[in-house]
C-alpha cells in the first residue's frame, strides 16, 4: 500500500520544522524564522535535503494553514477592542498604511514593476508583524512602557486595515477589465454583504452557542468551531470575498461570545500546528535563484520598508499628540514586515494578478527586517536623545507645546461630533440592511416564488409578494433609522438657530436615501413610469414604520442583538461583582417654580408633549398645597406650581432651554434626591427595583400596555435585560421574565405594586 504523497510531504515538513526549531530556540531566534528556514531547506528549490516535490501539496497545506491562522487571529480579535483603542493608534496606523503604501507604490514603479505589482508591494511593506514585535518587547523587557501599548494598539488597527485589503485588492487587481463605476458598485456591494454577515452572525451565533454549549464536549467543540471556520471561508469565497476573510470573520464572531476562552483552549494545538505549516509553506515557496537574481530589488524594498515605517510611524504618533521620544521609539518598533504580507502575497499569486517572483522577494525582505528589529528597538532611545540634542530648539519647543495640548486620549467629543458619528452609524447599518433586503428580494426571493407559481400571472404575483416582503422588512428598521428625537439632535436644535439648517439637511439626506432604496424594487419590477406605485409604497412604508407592532418587533431584535454583542463584557462585569449604578450617573431630577409669563402656563402635559419630544418625565406637580404624583396628560401647569422633572443629564440640560430657565443649583442625581429625605412621607416620591419572575400580570407586555401606569400609578425609569440597562426605555419595549425594572411612584403606590407582585408569584 502506497502512502499518499501529501502524507509523506507532511511528515517531512513537521520533522524538519521540529528539529530546526530546537536549534533556533537554543540560539534565541524567533520560531517564525525557524519555520521559514525549515521550509526553505525542504523546498523543491534546495535539493541537498529531503524535499517536498509536489507544488500542489505546498499550495494545499498553505491554504489550510492560512485559513486556520486567520481564524485564530480572529478569535483574539474581539470587536470591542476597536472601541478601546486610543486615537493615537488609529491615527498612526492610518498614516503608516497610507504613507508607506504610497512610497512602496512609487518604489515599485521606479524598479520597473507593473502598477498592480507596485500596489501589492506598497501594501505588503506597510504591514508590521504583531508576533515578532510582541516577542521583541518581551525579550527586551519593554512591555510595561507606554509606547509599547501604543504600538500594540497600532498593530490591531493595521490588522483591521489588512483584512479590508483582502476585500479591496482582488477588486482593484481585476479593474483592468471592469469599468471604474462598476468596480465601485461591486466594492460597495461586497462591503454591504460583509456588514450584513457580521450583523447576522452577532444576532444568531451567541444565541445558538448558549443553547447547545452544555451538550458539547471539547471534541465536539473543536469539530464545530473548525467546521464554522471552513464553512465561513467557503461562503466568503462564494460571495466574492477571499476565504481568508471568511476565516477571520468566523473567529471574530466567536471572540465576542462567552465561550471564546474554551474555544481557544481546545483549538490552540491545532492553531500551532497549522500556523507552523503555513510558515513552512512560506519558506518552501522561496526560490534562492530568484533571490540572487533580484537582490537589487530586495535591498531597496527592505531599506524603504524600514525607513518609511520609521518616518510615517513617528509622524503619525506626533500628529496624535505623543511626545517626540515616544513617537521615535514607536517608529523604530514597527520595522518587521508582517505575517499578513505573506497572506496577501499568497492571495495575489493565487488569483493570478501578482508576479510569482515577488513572493521570495517579500519573504527575504521580511526576514531581514525581523533580524534587525531587536537592534532597532534597543537603540531607539539613543537615537531619540540624539535628535532632541541636535534639532533646532524652536522645533523642540513647538513639538512640546503641540503634544501637551493635543493628546488624543484627553479629547472629549462635542455634541456635533457625537451626533454626526451616531447619525452615520445608523445610516450605514440600517441603510445597508434595507439595501441588501432589496437585493436579496430581487435576486433570491422573486425567482424562487416565480419558479413555484410559474406563468405570467405567477410572475406578477411574485413581484407583488416580493415587494410586500421588502417593504415590511424596511419598515421594521425605518423608525430607528430616522430617530429625529435623539438627545444630541434635541440639544443641538435648542442651543442655536444656526444648527437648524444643517440638522434639517441631514434629515433630508437620510430621507432621500430611504426613498432611493424604496424606489429600487418599483423601478426594477414595474418601470420608472409607475410613480404612483412608489407613492403608495412610501405611504405604506412610513405607515408600517410608525406602528407599535413594528416598534416592539424592532426593540426585541435590538435587545437580543445588543445582549449578544455585549454578553462577554456583561458576564465579566457580573463575575467581578460589578453593580449597576446607573441611577447615580444617568438619571437626574430637577424642580422649578413655574413663572407667570412662561409659554407652557395653562397648557396640559398632553399638549406640551415634553416626554415624547425631550425624553423627560414630569413626576410631580405641587399646586396650591396639593401634590400630584405622576400627573396624567390632562393636568395643566399653573403659575407658582412646583414641577419635578427627571431624565438623563443631557435631556435635562436641553429641557432648561425649552422652558427658558437656568438651573438655580447643581443638578442632583435621583439617588441623591431620594437620600435627601422628605418630611411628608405620604406625598414623597419613592423608587424601587423589581425582579420580574414571569407570573406578574405585566410580563410579556410592552410598557405602554402593561398597566403599571394606569393601575398602580407608577412609571418605569429603566429596564435591565441580562445585564444590559436601558434608561428611560421606549414605551414599546416588552417586559420579559428575569428583567429588572426600576419603578417610581408614591410610597403607597410603590408598596401596592410590590405587594401585588409578591402575592402573584407566591400563588405560583
Amino acid at each position: 500500500m502506497n502512502v499518499p504523497s501529501m502524507i509523506v510531504d507532511l511528515a517531512i515538513m513537521l520533522l524538519t520544522a521540529g528539529l530546526i526549531n530546537i536549534i533556533f530556540k537554543k540560539i534565541r531566534l524567533p520560531l517564525i524564522l525557524g519555520y521559514i528556514f525549515a521550509g526553505f531547506l525542504i523546498s523543491p528549490y534546495f535539493p541537498l535535503f529531503f524535499d517536498v516535490k509536489s507544488t500542489h501539496s505546498i499550495e494545499v497545506w498553505s491554504e489550510i494553514g492560512v485559513i486556520v491562522l486567520l481564524f485564530y487571529i480572529g478569535l483574539e480579535f474581539d470587536l470591542h477592542k476597536l472601541a478601546k483603542i486610543g486615537g493615537s493608534a488609529v491615527i498612526t496606523a492610518a498614516v503608516i498604511m497610507t504613507g508607506v503604501t504610497a512610497i512602496g507604490f512609487i518604489l515599485g514603479l521606479a524598479l520597473g514593476m507593473t502598477r498592480i505589482n507596485s500596489i501589492f508591494i506598497g501594501v505588503m511593506i506597510s504591514i508590521s508583524s504583531t508576533a515578532i514585535i510582541q516577542k521583541c518587547f518581551v525579550e527586551l523587557n519593554r512591555t510595561s512602557q507606554k509606547y509599547t501599548k501604543l504600538v500594540m494598539g497600532t498593530l490591531i488597527v493595521e490588522d483591521v486595515i489588512s483584512i479590508f485589503m483582502l476585500i479591496i485588492l482582488p477588486a482593484i487587481s481585476v479593474s483592468k477589465s471592469i469599468a471604474g463605476e462598476k468596480l465601485f458598485i461591486n466594492l460597495a456591494l461586497m462591503v454591504c454583504y460583509l456588514i450584513i454577515w457580521l450583523l447576522l452572525g452577532i444576532y444568531l451565533l451567541p444565541t445558538f452557542l448558549n443553547k447547545v454549549i452544555d451538550l458539547l464536549t471539547d471534541e465536539m467543540l473543536v469539530v464545530l468551531s473548525l467546521g464554522f471556520c471552513f464553512g465561513m471561508a467557503i461562503l466568503a469565497n462564494y460571495l466574492g470575498f477571499s476565504s481568508e476573510l471568511g476565516a477571520f470573520v468566523a473567529g471574530s464572531l466567536l471572540a465576542g461570545t462567552l465561550h471564546v476562552d474554551r474555544i481557544e483552549r481546545v483549538t490552540t494545538n491545532i492553531k500551532d500546528m497549522f500556523g507552523a505549516i503555513f510558515f513552512l509553506s512560506v519558506g518552501m515557496m522561496v526560490d534562492p535563484h530568484v533571490i540572487v537574481e533580484h537582490w537589487t530589488t530586495i535591498i531597496p524594498i527592505t531599506i524603504v520598508a524600514v525607513l518609511a515605517k520609521l518616518v510615517f510611524a513617528t509622524v503619525g504618533m506626533l500628529l496624535s499628540g505623543q511626545s517626540l521620544n515616544t513617537s521615535i521609539k514607536s517608529g523604530f518598533s514597527l520595522a518587521p514586515i508582517g505575517e499578513f504580507s505573506f497572506i496577501i502575497a499568497t492571495m495575489g499569486i493565487s488569483i493570478g494578478v501578482m508576479d510569482a517572483y515577488l513572493y521570495p522577494v517579500i519573504v527575504t525582505a521580511s526576514v531581514i527586517t525581523i533580524l534587525i528589529t531587536p537592534y532597532l528597538i534597543d537603540n531607539s532611545e539613543r537615537f531619540s536623545h540624539y535628535l532632541e540634542r541636535h534639532l533646532p530648539k524652536a522645533w523642540i519647543r513647538k513639538l512640546k507645546q503641540y503634544t501637551s495640548n493635543q493628546q488624543i486620549d484627553e479629547d472629549s467629543d462635542n455634541e456635533w461630533s457625537e451626533h454626526v458619528r451616531n447619525y452615520f452609524h445608523r445610516l450605514i447599518i440600517y441603510g445597508v440592511i434595507m439595501l441588501v433586503t432589496v437585493i436579496a428580494g430581487e435576486r433570491l426571493l422573486y425567482p424562487t416564488i416565480a419558479g413555484i407559481l410559474q406563468g405570467s400571472m405567477g410572475n406578477n404575483t411574485a413581484k407583488v409578494i416580493t415587494c410586500i416582503v421588502i417593504y415590511v422588512v424596511m419598515a421594521l428598521f425605518l423608525r430607528p433609522m430616522l430617530n429625529f428625537h435623539s438627545t444630541t439632535f434635541t440639544a443641538l436644535w435648542l442651543k442655536q438657530k444656526s444648527n437648524h439648517l444643517p440638522l434639517i439637511m441631514l434629515i433630508i439626506f437620510k430621507v432621500a436615501i430611504i426613498i432611493a432604496i424604496a424606489m429600487m424594487p418599483i423601478h426594477n419590477f414595474y418601470g420608472v413610469h409607475r410613480l404612483f406605485l412608489l407613492v403608495i409604497a412610501l405611504f405604506i412604508l412610513f405607515f408600517l414604520g410608525k406602528t407599535d407592532f413594528m416598534a416592539a418587533s424592532y426593540l426585541r431584535l435590538e435587545t437580543r442583538f445588543l445582549n449578544n454583542l455585549n454578553e462577554k463584557t456583561i458576564n465579566n462585569e457580573q463575575r467581578a461583582g460589578h453593580k449597576m449604578d446607573w441611577l447615580d450617573e444617568d438619571i437626574d431630577i430637577i424642580s422649578f417654580i413655574a413663572p407667570e409669563n412662561a409659554d407652557f402656563i395653562g397648557k396640559s402635559l398632553h399638549q406640551l408633549q415634553w416626554g415624547k419630544r425631550y425624553n423627560i418625565y414630569v413626576v410631580k406637580i405641587r399646586h396650591k398645597g396639593k401634590h400630584l404624583i405622576l400627573p396624567d396628560g390632562r393636568v395643566s401647569i399653573h403659575p407658582d406650581d412646583k414641577v419635578y422633572v427627571i431624565g438623563d443629564r443631557r435631556s435635562i440640560e436641553s429641557f432648561y432651554y425649552v422652558i427658558g430657565m437656568k438651573p438655580e443649583r447643581a443638578l442632583r442625581t435621583l439617588k441623591e434626591f431620594m437620600e435627601s429625605g422628605y418630611p411628608d412621607a405620604n406625598n414623597a416620591l419613592a423608587c424601587c427595583v423589581l425582579k420580574v419572575h414571569g407570573n406578574e400580570p405585566f410580563v410579556n407586555q410592552p410598557l405602554k400596555g402593561s398597566n403599571i401606569r394606569s393601575h398602580w400609578h407608577c412609571v418605569v425609569l429603566g429596564i435591565q435585560k441580562r445585564g444590559m440597562t436601558v434608561v428611560m426605555p421606549d414605551p414599546n419595549m416588552v417586559i420579559k421574565r428575569n428583567d429588572l425594572i426600576w419603578v417610581m411612584g408614591s410610597n403607597n403606590n410603590i408598596g401596592r405594586l410590590v405587594g401585588d407582585c409578591v402575592m402573584t408569584n407566591s400563588h405560583h
